[in-house]
């Protein structure tokens, strides 16, 4: 039995150095096993995760190690594609199907044929073209927009989606047939929020890297700003520490990054968030003052909601398992510097006395700025959701949640 525990330690390890999957966490070690154990078998394999969690690198490392690894692997983004080319995209089409198909060509099913296709954002399929893909997995068969001939192909389905597919089922978007036939196998990769102790040897492979790349000396971070990437909830998970950790080489070329530079980036950061205000040109100053303080209060609820369970001890869960207890210092980010204990501030300057905003409740500064952003967009869901930084899936239960359907109607 121990031999056997080594030897799958040792091929663990294996897969992590081969494919850059990146952690000691629990989470990480089950996620690379079950890699393995369905890499080989040729099955449909469904990874869900929030936005920026790593689900491409999952695939790449499944058909790497899996038999089909000498064959083709398509990689395809179904958010990316307009619902009306899709199906065209996939299956392909022959010549007059419709204006512009001058000739048959081959979609990305038969392009994959005999190897693996990767279907990114899943739950962005249009329904039409779910009952296509369901054939395919079906039978093996699909036929060319305007076609009348079924092609057969042997493909191996990875999937991919950051929405919830239950809920998406309910809510009748997404075909529940389907839904049980994509799901043979289900890996869950969880938000960087929740293995954080990770996030140092996350920080050190991008850091390595990417100094080593562009030929920029780098001294590293000092304990006390590891220990803040650690408690900040990353929203935007792996990549967005990516991003961060690159942007802080190059602004700190050859030093130690401290703490305070730590701090201050990442409120700078937030800061520019304020460049998607939806503020019209032409408004009255008083107007566009009050969307000003309105989208801040936003961003203020949002950041309270991630960052609570992060920066303060009172009652807290412990997700850090792996950390050393924080009783010396209690470090709590505020816009230009670090608090401790020993430097307490004082709770006028840094605390909200709800008194003193007044009686409009978040859920009408919620509201407001909801059906705001959606007008200057013209009600354009995902541009909407993308300038508020919340999902599709939210932004859509904020409109039915504050009656927004029918303000909708009324454009």
């Amino acid at each position: 039995m121990v031999g056997n525990r080594l030897m799958e330690g040792t091929k663990i390890s294996d897969l992590q150095k081969s494919f850059g999957i990146i952690g000691e966490s629990d989470d990480i070690k089950e996620i690379i096993e079950t890699i393995a154990q369905v890499a080989k078998a040729d099955i449909t394999v469904l990874i869900i995760g929030e936005s920026g969690t790593g689900k491409e690198l999952v695939a790449d490392a499944i058909y790497k190690s899996s038999l089909r690894r000498h064959r083709p692997f398509i990689k395809v983004n179904c958010g990316a594609i307009p619902a009306g080319i899709i199906e065209s995209e996939l299956f392909g089409h022959v010549k007059g199907s419709f204006t512009g198909a001058i000739e048959d060509r081959k979609g990305y099913f038969e392009t994959a044929d005999g190897g693996t296709i990767f279907l990114d954002e899943i739950g962005e399929m249009p329904l039409e073209t779910q009952v296509k893909l369901l054939r395919i997995l079906e039978l093996g068969e699909f036929i060319p927009v305007g076609g009348s001939k079924a092609k057969r192909v042997d493909v191996r389905i990875i999937a991919a989606t950051n929405k919830d597919l239950y809920e998406e089922v309910e809510k009748g978007n997404f075909r529940r047939d389907l839904f049980y036939r994509i799901k043979t196998v289900t890996i869950a990769i969880p938000p960087l929020r929740k293995h954080p102790e990770d996030i140092p040897l996350l920080v050190e492979k991008f850091a390595l890297d990417f100094a080593n790349r562009n030929n920029i000396p780098f001294k590293g971070f000092s304990p006390s700003a590891m220990k803040l990437l650690q408690q900040y909830p990353w929203p935007g998970n792996v990549r967005e520490l990516k991003n961060f950790v690159e942007s802080m080489i190059v602004l700190h070329k050859g030093e130690v990054i401290t703490s305070r530079d730590v701090t201050k980036r990442l409120f700078a950061e937030r800061k520019a968030l304020n460049d998607n205000l939806p503020i019209r040109v032409g408004k009255p100053p008083d107007q566009a003052e009050r969307e000003l303080i309105l989208h801040q209060l936003f961003l203020l609820r949002e950041e309270i909601r991630d960052l609570k369970s992060y920066l303060f001890s009172g009652g807290r869960e412990q997700e850090i398992k792996s950390l050393p207890p924080l009783e010396a210092k209690k470090e709590v980010f505020v816009e230009d510097e670090i608090l401790t204990e020993e430097e307490p501030a004082k709770e006028e300057e840094h605390t909200i006395n709800p008194a003193k905003i007044g009686k409009v409740s978040l859920e009408d500064v919620e509201r407001e700025l909801i059906e705001g952003t959606l007008r200057k967009f013209n009600f354009q869901k995902r541009k909407t959701a993308n300038v508020l930084k919340i999902s599709e899936r939210t932004l859509y239960r904020k409109i039915k949640e504050y009656g927004l359907e029918d303000t909708e109607e009324e454009k």
